[in-house]
């Protein structure tokens, strides 16, 4: 059986949708008994020698004749899915109900194929070195192929960040802009470390707390709620004097956490921004931190070498790779939004 090539598509006649699309969800069916295949198809079922040849190309051929810079390593990942037991489809409007432009197949759950109703994951293919905006990420399975054709699987979520710790936040607390970090002094500072986790014991927590170093993205924050007697503007002015633009972007996303329930400490140790508590009760059941967090600004792009060594190293750890996305292009911290990205190792 021989196709041909017809636009981006290859036709093959015959027989070909009984042995193709119904037997195993290959293509799309055309009139008669005929499919459409996507040129990945096409070179799947070549290399198997399913298909004799299109327009009188082989497997090798076919590869060379394309004009299609992706296709080799989106055919690398097809033929991996396909090993793998899954039936998947190019992601295109016509040819599934899930199609997304920003996907390059969808997949559908071993034992199902298109038609059941039932997707497994939208993957999106890239090379080790071709780089992806944030933006497209999410609700979709990266892979990701290497140098040497391996390829690693990277499931992407926009989670909920959310947890349950609260804390009754004083009323102008004594404090003060020291440096590169705010010191509160007295109970107040105390009853801040206790119940919500902020700061650190000025003198060890077995010596005395008599005060409490805040961060400067901590005091900002604090200040800004009215909880300390600094004023915010000097805090956030000293904070963008130590890092720049960046300090809006990080105080931000700490805003976010700490609205959504969730206590951040520094992530200095692992190489992040923050790692984060959603259940924290006392200094003495801290518990285990749930997730790693790097802020990053709106429309950034991965190297997905980057995504690697942060993925992998968070997994290390027991902990979930989170980024915070900040669209700060607004004139004020209030006003800047933060998008939420989790990426996980994946073994379909």
């Amino acid at each position: 059986m021989e196709g041909h090539v017809d636009g981006d598509v290859v036709h093959v006649g015959h027989d070909a949708r009984q042995r193709f699309h119904d037997s195993r969800g290959y293509g799309y069916p055309l009139e008669g008994n005929a499919v459409a295949l996507a040129p990945v198809e096409a070179a799947h079922l070549l290399a198997r020698e399913d298909l004799a040849a299109v327009d009188g190309m082989g497997f090798r051929a076919f590869l060379r004749a394309s004009d299609d810079p992706t296709l080799p390593v989106r055919y690398l990942v097809y033929a991996d899915l396909r090993e793998r037991g899954f039936y998947c489809a190019p992601s295109h409007p016509d040819w599934t109900e899930f199609a997304r432009e920003s996907d390059d197949f969808v997949v559908y759950p071993r034992g199902s194929g298109p038609g059941d109703g039932e997707l497994a994951y939208r993957v999106r293919v890239t090379g080790e070195r071709t780089e992806v905006p944030a933006s497209a990420l999410g609700d979709c399975v990266l892979a990701v192929v290497d140098e040497e054709s391996e390829i690693t699987y990277l499931d992407t979520t926009r989670p909920e960040v959310a947890g349950d710790v609260t804390a009754g936040l004083p009323d102008g607390a004594d404090a003060d802009l020291l440096a590169d970090r705010v010191t509160v002094w007295g109970a107040a500072g105390e009853a801040l470390y206790e119940t919500g986790f902020y700061g650190t014991p000025l003198s060890g927590r077995d010596t005395g707390r008599d005060a409490v170093v805040l961060s400067l993205v901590e005091g900002a924050s604090l200040a800004a709620e009215g909880a300390l007697d600094v004023d915010p503007a000097d805090a956030v002015a000293r904070g963008r004097d130590v890092e720049g633009d960046r300090f809006d972007r990080r105080l931000a996303a700490y805003r976010d956490l700490r609205a959504g329930g969730v206590a951040p400490k520094t992530g200095f140790k692992f190489g992040a921004d923050f790692r984060t508590y959603a259940d924290f009760r006392s200094p003495d059941d801290v518990g285990h931190s749930e997730r790693l967090v790097r802020v990053l600004p709106a429309g950034h792009a991965f190297a997905p070498r980057d995504l690697a060594l942060d993925v992998r190293l968070a997994n290390g750890v027991k902990k979930t790779m989170t980024y915070a996305i900040v669209d700060d292009t607004e004139s004020t911290v209030d006003d800047a939004s933060v998008d939420w990205l989790a990426i996980q190792r994946l073994t379909p």
